[in-house]
């Protein structure tokens, strides 16, 4: 293998497209060579204004070339884990968008799929290879803050569009799987913790079922997360961890921009006008590059993924314990 993984991608989806391919061709790591569509003319298209090599009218193709080592997978929902399996099976390592999976049964399947086929599959939350966020970890390893008790997040954005795949509710549709995924993810890598309990309160939209307000409470032995997430309110987006001795807000935490610098604020004094707040600022950077080339080392150097299947179960259990929660009324605690 050369100093460079190879790369092709399943499916012309917007995401992919817009944001994560543009900055995995900025990899120092990797090169995007291939990317495959259902429709040939799509898959042209796109391998003309994003300077892809090849195209191929359909994602068997695309696994079968032999000068691809990994696949990008974001495909909708529900074709996650099938398509994730079929590529392994090609001996390509798979970076699959999240959620990875509908159910934690679905994500555990694919443990005995690596184990067989010996690729790694990750999950793409590109934000556990970002500055902001890596320093994150940095500042709670050192109790900057103090002891961490809280977290307490928000993420929003307006979609009542009928025909986006966000909005099927049988295709893994709503706010939590969308966006309240992240929030979990957020909450568990501050802790690096499981939640012991969790309980869930949703609204769904009359029409077309998915949760478009979703709030819960994660019950972790160190303390406790509160978030809202929302498909259908004016976009916004913070999450911030409160310890003992400090606290600590990530600006713009998943959606960080590519045309300026991000930026945590640090609170060491607790003075409600703010004159404790420091400002970290983190140079201008594309954290789908990042990603790229995180998942691309660890497949290069023989390490682990930033976001292995592990992580993503824990991920899942969390979601479907919010999911049992909204039903039952009660605490629910996550099944791995």
């Amino acid at each position: 293998m050369s100093n460079k993984l190879r790369w092709g991608v399943l499916s012309t989806a917007s995401i992919g497209l817009k944001k994560v391919l543009p900055g995995m061709m900025k990899c120092s790591y990797c090169s995007v060579d291939a990317i495959a569509s259902r429709d040939l003319a799509k898959s042209r298209a796109a391998a003309k204004a994003l300077g892809i090599p090849r195209a191929y009218g359909s994602y068997e193709e695309l696994l079968t070339d032999p000068n691809i080592d990994a696949i990008y997978n974001p495909l909708p929902n529900q074709l996650h884990v099938p398509w994730t399996i079929k590529a392994a099976e090609a001996g390509k390592h798979v970076l699959c968008e999240k959620p990875i999976s509908l159910t934690v049964a679905e994500a555990k399947s694919l443990l005995g799929v690596r184990a067989r086929t010996g690729v790694k599959i990750g999950e793409a939350f590109m934000i556990r290879s970002t500055p902001q966020w890596l320093r994150l970890r940095e500042l709670l390893d050192e109790k900057h803050i103090g002891e961490l008790r809280s977290v307490v997040g928000f993420f929003s954005y307006f979609n009542a569009d009928p025909a986006n795949i966000r909005n099927h509710v049988d295709w893994g549709g709503g706010g939590l799987m969308d966006i309240g995924c992240y929030l979990i993810q957020a909450s568990r890598y501050a802790f690096a913790q499981e939640p012991t309990r969790v309980v869930g309160l949703m609204e769904r939209d009359p029409g077309m079922h998915i949760d478009r307000l979703t709030s819960a409470i994660l019950d972790f032995p160190g303390g406790q997360s509160i978030f809202t997430c929302a498909m259908q309110l004016i976009p916004y987006q913070r999450v911030q961890f409160f310890g003992t001795k400090g606290r600590i807000e990530i600006e713009i935490p998943f959606n960080a921009p590519v045309d300026r610098p991000t930026r945590i604020f640090i609170d060491s004094t607790g003075d409600l006008a703010g004159s404790g707040i420091t400002t970290e600022t983190f140079p201008i950077c594309d954290q789908y590059t990042l990603q790229g080339d995180a998942f691309s080392k660890a497949v290069l150097e023989g390490r682990e993924v930033p976001v292995p299947i592990e992580d993503s179960i824990g991920n899942m259990a969390v979601i479907e314990a919010v999911f049992r929660s909204a039903r039952s009324g009660q605490w629910e605690s996550p099944k791995r």
